[in-house]
């Protein structure tokens, strides 16, 4: 395959910047670098006498490359080198090697007055560049190759036999590529002995130097596959996780089917503000002692934390909201995910791994875990596990020792109360008369509310426990709380949303009336069944085999003895019937 000549002589019956009209696209600017870089290096003339004012700096910085230096001051005379001959460090790298195996001539060397330039014309040069800044847009990728191809193909469409081979093509996106290369390769100072440091998008820095300073959060979509309320593989979960950026340490989480969005960053907020209090079923050895308020919160520039929601709770919070300069600025909370997949989640039931190519076939039939048996499990990893292991920046300390000694001043509580009104979900609701409520087929009832019958009121939940809830009256366009209400019959218990959603669809299934009886005793139900599915498979197989060989059948069908009445018996007097009164209110809603 031969090349295009720049002599429009050589072009059938019309100029080749008829035959290609260029995308439109301002990349007029990348093209006219790259040109200054030809015709620079085009002006490279052989050197016969004294140095040149390049190749004598070039000798400065070879000459203070190889003076002896330790491995960090090195690294940053080879960045100053770059800079200073407006080259990549590897090509400095080559340079410095070459002039140890030359000698003067590495930097004196005759070279071609044409080097560096091409021998295509510049209409195919702009369609070059122009095809591969096009294809690399937003999450689009075009590999070089992919353009050399477009260009066999716009050739072939406008009939023209010679075009730029693959190698032509290469040779022009080269600078464009070592270009944006050496852009991705500057990073921030990140961790700096025991300090660390974030770049926002807005150019500030911040630098954590004591305990709650910092928090970052992101969410992931865990690795794992769950099942619904039944045994039935559902969906894998969301994370959303909070760190405080100064000690590592993990201050709050949300686990949940549900994407990412303000509300569920909100949620994960309240955890890591709050103090964390678990019941004996978590079997903590350990407590969680992690609270308090964020300065600062960094993240990336999701919508979920851009949204109007999170600006409303971050200022009746007091911190500021910072996004993250560059993805990599995300590091500390990117290697909390894996080890939180490869660390905790790589021996349950149910893992499907990050890769998908190696994703086991078996992980959905082997799933057993729900979502609450999962939230136990890793409540207690981050309290016994991960954060009381040792801080990667401070092996004298585990992370929660280093949180703990690196609060200046010691945070103040804050109320749950306090955080109701922006960090919880809320709906609307009616009082029924006798101060009744419903919600999600659970139905609550206090003193309080029968003096708001008939009244609309707002209902705030946390969706991990409706069994209680919080319901504000609306005075002048202001939210005043009225007090807790408990569902009835399950003041003891725990219900999340998602359960009771569950619970009330199977019992309409079977045809009764929901209450909150029934529903208490299908999450019991539930939980003895998944506790039975925990067991082995050759457990399983064998109480299965005993359960049919003790089914026997049934030759034909055995009618119920049914006693004759006695004619000779005295009659009995029936007793009046009494009927409870708070019992039919109870039952029929009155």
């Amino acid at each position: 395959m031969t090349e295009i000549s720049s002599d429009p002589q050589r072009l059938p019956n019309a100029s080749l910047s008829d035959l290609l009209p260029i995308l439109s696209v301002d990349e007029d600017d990348d093209y006219a670098e790259i040109q200054e870089g030809e015709q620079e290096r085009e002006t490279n003339e052989i050197v016969t006498g004294p140095l040149s004012d390049e190749a004598q700096l070039k000798m400065e910085v070879i000459e203070s490359l190889l003076a002896n230096c330790d491995h960090k001051t090195y690294g940053q005379k080879l960045r100053e080198a770059a800079d200073k001959l407006g080259k990549s460090v590897r090509s400095v790298q080559r340079l410095v090697k070459k002039y140890e195996e030359q000698g003067i001539s590495a930097i004196t060397s005759t070279e071609r007055s044409d080097k560096g330039s091409y021998r295509i014309s510049s209409d195919w040069q702009k369609f070059i560049i122009n095809t591969y800044k096009q294809g690399n847009k937003g999450s689009r990728k075009m590999t070089p190759a992919q353009v050399a191809i477009r260009v066999e193909g716009r050739a072939r469409e406008i009939g023209l036999e010679t075009y730029p081979s693959h190698m032509s093509v290469y040779r022009v996106l080269n600078p464009l590529i070592e270009q944006k290369e050496k852009k991705q390769k500057v990073r921030n100072v990140g961790w700096h002995g025991s300090q660390v440091s974030h770049q926002t998008r807005a150019g500030q820095t911040l630098e954590p130097r004591y305990s709650n300073h910092t928090w970052q959060c992101d969410h992931t979509k865990l690795d794992i596959m769950l099942v619904d309320q039944y045994g039935e593989p559902l969906a894998r979960p969301w994370l959303t996780k909070i760190t405080d950026s100064y000690s590592t340490c993990i201050m709050g989480i949300l686990l949940g089917f549900d994407p990412p969005s303000s509300q569920v960053v909100a949620l994960a907020l309240r955890h890591a503000v709050l103090p964390k209090q678990y019941g004996a079923e978590y079997k903590l050895n350990c407590e969680w002692g992690t609270y308090g308020v964020p300065e600062n919160l960094f993240t990336d520039g999701g919508k979920d934390f851009k949204s109007d929601h999170l600006r409303q709770i971050a200022f009746q919070l007091g911190f500021e909201r910072h996004l993250r300069a560059r993805p990599s600025e995300g590091g500390i909370e990117e290697r909390g995910f894996g080890t939180i997949n490869t660390d905790f989640l790589s021996g349950f039931w149910g893992y499907v791994g990050s890769n998908l190519q190696q994703r086991p076939e078996s992980a959905e039939k082997d799933a057993c875990f729900t979502l609450r048996e999962l939230d136990q499990l890793f409540v207690r990893y981050i309290a016994d596990n991960y954060n009381q292991r040792l801080s990667p920046k401070d092996r004298s300390q585990t992370r929660f020792q280093r949180w703990e000694a690196g609060l200046s001043p010691r945070p103040t509580l804050m109320r749950e109360r306090d955080l109701d009104i922006c960090l919880m979900k809320k709906t609307r609701r009616s009082i029924y008369k006798g101060g009744y409520l419903n919600f999600e087929n659970l139905r609550y009832r206090e003193s309080y509310l029968e003096a708001n019958e008939g009244d609309t009121v707002l209902v705030r939940y946390d969706p991990r426990d409706i069994t209680t809830i919080w319901v504000y009256g609306l005075e002048k366009g202001k939210e005043v709380l009225l007090g807790a209400a408990h569902a009835l019959d399950l003041e003891t218990e725990q219900v999340s949303l998602e359960e009771a959603k569950a619970a009330s669809q199977r019992v309409r299934k079977a045809g009764k009336t929901i209450s909150n009886h029934n529903i208490l005793s299908e999450v019991r139900d539930r939980d003895a069944f998944i506790e039975q599915k925990k067991k082995s498979r050759q457990q399983r197989k064998r109480e299965e085999q005993v359960q049919v060989q003790q089914v026997k059948p049934i030759s034909q069908s055995v009618e119920p003895e049914v006693e004759s009445p006695n004619q000779d018996a005295q009659p009995q007097s029936q007793k009046p019937r009494v009927l409870n009164y708070d019992q039919l209110r109870r039952d029929f809603d009155w």
